[in-house]
C-alpha cells in the first residue's frame, strides 16, 4: 500500500489533476485538496483520495454482489478462496498471469517507474503501484471513476487492469484514457475475459476473443497477447452453471447452493490448464485472454 506521504508528494508534483476539468490540484484545508481551476473540493484521508461525489456502494444492489463486496474487505481471506476454488486458473493468488509478475518486480519495481492498477478492487500487488477503483476499499489510493482518471497526460510508465473491461457498457474510453496518462512507450497490461459465465459486479457487458482485444487496444504497439486461465477453465465455468442451472428447477436459492456444492467437487479440473494453455488452439475456448502493449513513441495529434 503506497503512504499517505507518497500520495501527498504526488499531489505536490502535479501527478494528480481534477477529474472534471484536468486542473491541478493542490492541499488545502486539513484532509482536502482543491482544484486550482474550476475550484471543486475532494476528500484527503490517510494514503488515500476520494474523486466521487457519491457513495460506490449505492451502486451495488445484488445480494451475490452485495457478499463479495463484503467478503473483499477481507482481500487475503478473498484472494486465497477465488484462487482455491473460482473455476478460473490462477497461477498465483494474487496474479493472473506470471507475466505481470514478471512485469512488477522486473520492470516496474526494479526501475521505481510509476504505474497504477485500475479497478484493483481490495488486491496490493505492489506497494510501487497506486491502486485505484470506484470503491473505498482499504487498499485502494484513489477512488474515481475510471472513465476518467485524475492522472496528468503523460504522465505514468504503467496502467494494469485485470477483469475490469468487461464490467463497463464502453471499455473504449477507458482505453482512450490510459492511452492519454501513459506515456510515449508505458506499458499497459489487460486481462479480458472470453468463456465465462456472467459475474456481475455491479454490471458485466462485454467478453472479447484475442482479435477483440486488439481492436480494442488498436493504438497502441501490441508487444504480447495470448489466452491466460486456459480452456479447462472456459468448460469449468460453463459446466458449473449448467449443472447449477439443470438441478435447480427454477429456484434461485436452490440454483445458488448447488453451484456452491459443484464448484466445491469440480474446481481441481482447472488445474489441466497447467498442461493445455500450451496447446497451439488454447484460445479457442479459454477463459481470457492476456494483452501487453506500449504507448506508441510518437505523440499522439488529438
Amino acid at each position: 500500500m503506497i503512504s499517505n506521504t507518497s500520495l501527498l508528494k504526488l499531489i505536490d508534483q502535479n501527478y494528480l489533476v481534477c477529474p472534471h476539468c484536468n486542473g491541478n490540484v493542490v492541499r488545502s484545508e486539513p484532509g482536502k485538496i482543491v482544484c486550482n481551476n474550476c475550484k471543486n473540493r475532494y476528500l484527503l484521508a490517510e494514503h488515500q483520495v476520494n474523486f466521487l461525489e457519491s457513495k460506490s456502494e449505492d451502486l451495488i444492489h445484488d445480494k451475490l454482489d452485495i457478499m463479495k463486496n463484503v467478503m473483499k474487505r477481507f482481500y487475503k481471506l478473498y484472494n486465497f478462496l477465488v484462487y482455491l476454488v473460482s473455476p478460473v486458473f490462477f497461477h498465483h493468488p494474487k496474479f493472473i498471469d506470471r507475466s505481470l509478475k514478471r512485469l512488477v518486480k522486473d520492470h516496474i519495481e526494479r526501475n521505481s517507474l510509476s504505474a497504477i492498477n485500475i479497478g484493483s478492487g481490495n488486491t496490493n500487488i505492489s506497494a510501487q503501484i497506486l491502486n485505484v477503483d470506484f470503491m473505498n476499499y482499504k487498499n485502494v489510493n484513489v477512488i474515481c471513476d475510471i472513465h476518467k482518471l485524475p492522472f496528468s497526460d503523460n504522465s505514468l510508465d504503467c496502467v494494469i487492469n485485470v477483469a475490469v473491461l468487461e464490467h463497463l457498457e464502453q471499455p473504449e474510453i477507458v482505453i482512450k484514457e490510459i492511452y492519454r496518462v501513459l506515456r510515449p512507450g508505458g506499458l499497459v497490461y489487460s486481462y479480458f475475459p472470453f468463456i465465462q459465465g456472467i459475474h456481475a459486479s455491479p454490471f458485466d457487458f462485454s467478453r472479447r476473443t484475442d482479435a477483440g482485444l486488439k481492436s480494442l487496444y488498436y493504438e497502441f504497439e501490441i508487444t504480447k497477447i495470448k489466452p491466460s486461465g486456459g480452456p479447462a477453465s472456459g468448460f469449468l465455468w460453463i459446466f458449473q452453471e449448467f449443472i447449477s442451472l439443470l438441478l435447480s428447477f427454477g429456484i434461485v436459492p436452490l440454483y445458488r447452493f448447488i453451484h456452491i456444492v459443484v464448484m466445491l467437487l469440480t474446481f481441481p479440473i482447472k488445474y489441466l490448464d497447467a498442461v493445455l494453455l500450451f496447446h497451439p488452439v488454447a484460445g479457442n475456448i479459454s477463459t481470457g485472454f492476456t494483452i501487453i502493449a506500449k504507448k506508441k513513441q510518437e505523440m499522439n495529434n488529438q
